[in-house]
């Protein structure tokens, strides 16, 4: 269900299970060797998560969720399901490659959850639907999703999408805060982000992304601790003097439009 394709350092993920999208536990097992590859690819810079043919990820196969009350879980065990889809989603948090999601279609239920667990989340304009409806079907969010947008919203509105079940559409997500912003090609665009992240220094992405989803909501003693350890790992890194020396080389009347460069590109794809 998952294909996947490598365009120069970034590796596209598409998820196409038709006709409509749902995820299975197959998935999750596809996702999760796919996950070990990256972690352990030199080659990856970045990573896209994608669907097809109009389509992201609709929501978990709530067939399959149905069964598990027919046939439970053994208690010591219960709930596997739940848990293992945190696992994954939490692997895709601790990835060191940053991880974009290009919401080209429904994304809902699960499909939400893993674009809750990616760095950054591109919609993408058309009549698509983002949310956690899943009070609606007498269940909760199970697969980090709950506790993911508490962290990025806050409780009141948490309670509001969640206890609601409300469904948003593009543009009302990006006016909560759900995603990064709208392309009218989500995948094309989070391959444009994808190609200008992989192009930066590796060590210092992965540490600044690790430190920052470590620190979230740590006290602030424990924060700056991941802070000075994972600044002492990109200093050592050889890539770091690299690119420390090619900014020495501009001359001083050059270095800030040197720095100012990423504003200037980011701009003009706008």
């Amino acid at each position: 269900m998952w294909t996947e394709e490598r365009i120069g350092d970034v590796a596209v993920a598409r998820y196409d299970n038709p006709p409509m999208s749902y995820f299975t536990d197959a998935a999750v097992d596809e996702l999760e060797e796919k996950l070990d590859a990256w972690s352990r690819a030199e080659d990856v810079g970045a990573v896209v998560l994608s669907g097809r043919d109009g389509r992201f990820i609709t929501h978990f196969d709530v067939e399959a969720i149905l069964r598990s009350q027919v046939a439970p879980d053994p208690l010591i065990d219960a709930p596997t399901r739940s848990r293992r889809v945190q696992g994954v989603l939490r692997r895709l948090t601790t990835l060191p490659q940053p991880a974009i999601a290009a919401l080209g279609g429904d994304a809902m239920g699960f499909g939400f959850e893993l674009a809750l667990a990616s760095d950054l989340r591109i919609g993408q304009r058309g009549d698509h639907r983002y949310g956690l409806p899943e009070v609606r079907l007498g269940i909760i969010p199970g697969g980090s999703g709950t506790t993911r947008l508490t962290r990025l919203l806050g409780a009141p509105r948490a309670l509001d999408l969640i206890l609601r079940a409300r469904v948003l559409t593009p543009e009302e997500a990006l006016a909560q805060g759900l995603v990064h912003e709208l392309a009218d090609d989500a995948e094309e665009r989070a391959l444009t982000l994808a190609r200008r992240l992989a192009e930066l220094p590796r060590v210092a992405v992965a540490m600044a992304k690790q430190v920052i989803h470590r620190a979230e909501d740590l006290p602030l003693e424990s924060a700056l601790a991941f802070e000075l350890e994972g600044s002492f790992r990109s200093k050592q890194a050889p890539e770091a003097a690299t690119a420390m020396r090619a900014y020495l080389d501009v001359p001083l009347s050059e270095r800030r439009r040197w720095l100012d460069a990423e504003r200037v590109a980011n701009d003009a794809d706008d």
